[in-house]
């Protein structure tokens, strides 16, 4: 596949299913995240072993908040994947998965009255 249709939430925000490395996930688009960031508590439901990861600083809505960048080796929306995709594992709880820009990125992004509509680029 190369497009993906999200439907806006009633609260405005654009939620899909998905997985990350085979594994199911619920997402939230947002543009706003540097990449792909999701909790401990997801990676380690998920199988990813973030320990691994390099540790870093992020800034979240929160406050500057401990984090470990890893790379996931698929990102599936729909019937679009993607591979090799930058995420930031945060101790912190979160209700979504954020699909942030190391996702999105490789789409070309226009908002369609309700709908987020995102096109693969080659």
């Amino acid at each position: 596949g190369t497009r993906i249709v999200l439907p806006a939430s009633s609260g405005g925000h654009f939620l899909a299913q998905g997985a990350i490395n085979g594994r199911s996930v619920n997402f939230m688009l947002d543009t706003g995240a540097t990449t792909v960031a999701l909790s401990a508590p997801d990676a380690q439901r998920i199988g990813l072993d973030f320990s691994k990861g390099r540790p870093v600083r992020m800034n979240t809505a929160n406050g500057t908040a401990q984090g470990y960048l890893v790379r996931l080796n698929s990102v599936r929306v729909g019937d679009v994947e993607v591979y090799d995709v930058e995420a930031i594992v945060s101790q912190q709880p979160m209700p979504y998965v954020l699909l942030g820009n190391s996702f999105i990125s490789r789409f070309s992004m226009r908002r369609d009255a309700d709908q987020m509509v995102l096109e693969k680029r080659f």
